[in-house]
């Protein structure tokens, strides 16, 4: 593939049926010469923008690993888990929704989950709507686990994080 077809291409219909011009706004120019060029500099401003993202996540992120592992004997999707039943009223989900929510595909939370549920600090049970559907209950060893955790997982996010206004666009 040529440049011009790449670059045709990036312009045109996607998965879904949107364009890049259709999914908003700066990423039409991508492929069409505009964001991400380059610069006399080296690196384009998007590829930058890109990889100072990711190496601030795999910070944050082993951080969080560090410090809620040692202290807590949990992992980041492990404390996610027990944070998203804690913070739900009835302190539960139905599986598909918090794979959903923790961003994990299903295969990878129904084995989080079965360790989590030989800790204690969850159980399965059956939909009481969908029969057909499965609950993921967080259990009070598992609220107690959550609550103490949360100061650390705080604290990490507070340490290696810019403050909130910092890292939200203006509007």
């Amino acid at each position: 593939m040529t440049p011009r077809q790449a670059s045709a291409d990036l312009g045109g219909a996607r998965p879904g049926g949107a364009s890049l011009a259709e999914a908003g706004p700066g990423l039409a120019e991508v492929g069409s010469g505009g964001v991400g060029t380059g610069n006399a500099g080296g690196l384009p401003p998007l590829v930058s923008a890109w990889r100072s993202l990711a190496a601030r996540h795999a910070a944050v992120s082993t951080a969080l690993e560090r410090e809620l592992g040692e202290r807590h004997g949990l992992g980041v999707s492990e404390f996610e888990v027990l944070e998203r039943l804690a913070e739900n009223d009835q302190h539960k989900f139905r599986v598909q929704e918090l794979a959903e929510s923790v961003h994990l595909s299903q295969s990878t939370l129904s084995r989080l989950i079965g360790r989590l549920e030989q800790h204690g600090l969850v159980q399965r049970n059956m939909c009481d709507a969908d029969r057909r559907g499965i609950d993921v209950c967080l259990t009070e060893a598992g609220r107690q686990r959550h609550a103490e955790a949360r100061p650390t997982q705080r604290a990490v996010l507070a340490a290696t994080m810019p403050p909130a206004s910092a890292a939200t666009p203006a509007s």
